[in-house]
């Protein structure tokens, strides 16, 4: 089995935290809010690290309700290579090692104009039959 998928990702509108750190301010409430939302898949969340923290975004549907602590953005889609990690227990850096590899193989590089996304796979459900969860780390990626 691949252990590197390519997703499209389009561009869309997403609800921002801004950036913040768990457990702090308005990431407790954001954290509140994605709770209270309808979700017809799961998960429609992503988080990307900054140099002052990390932001979460929520992809925003018509006539959502946003609390006015938060933004809502256009985001800019693109190509991802995908790779799941599971309770973050994976090698980061032989992670990338197989990333690169996949890319140059197939005709691809990293687009550093873009942040790299990351986002719990896991609901809370298939987290506790499974008794872990898995993560997916998307990799913002271009043809050469």
């Amino acid at each position: 089995m691949q252990s590197v998928k390519i997703y499209e990702m389009l561009d869309c509108k997403m609800v921002s935290s801004g950036t913040g750190m768990f457990g702090e301010g308005n990431f407790n409430i954001f954290d509140e809010w994605l709770s209270s939302q309808k979700r017809s898949l799961f998960p429609k969340d992503f988080l990307y690290l900054t140099g002052e923290g990390f932001v979460w975004l929520y992809m925003y549907e018509d006539g959502m309700n946003v609390p006015k602590e938060f933004e809502i953005i256009d985001f800019q889609g693109g190509l991802y290579a995908v790779a799941t990690d599971i309770d973050q227990k994976t090698d980061k850096e032989l992670m990338n090692i197989e990333i690169d590899k996949f890319l140059s193989e197939n005709g691809f590089e990293r687009d550093a104009s873009r942040p790299e996304l990351g986002n719990i796979i896991t609901s809370p459900l298939v987290k506790k039959i499974m008794g872990y969860e898995q993560m997916d780390y998307y990799f913002p990626i271009k043809a050469k």
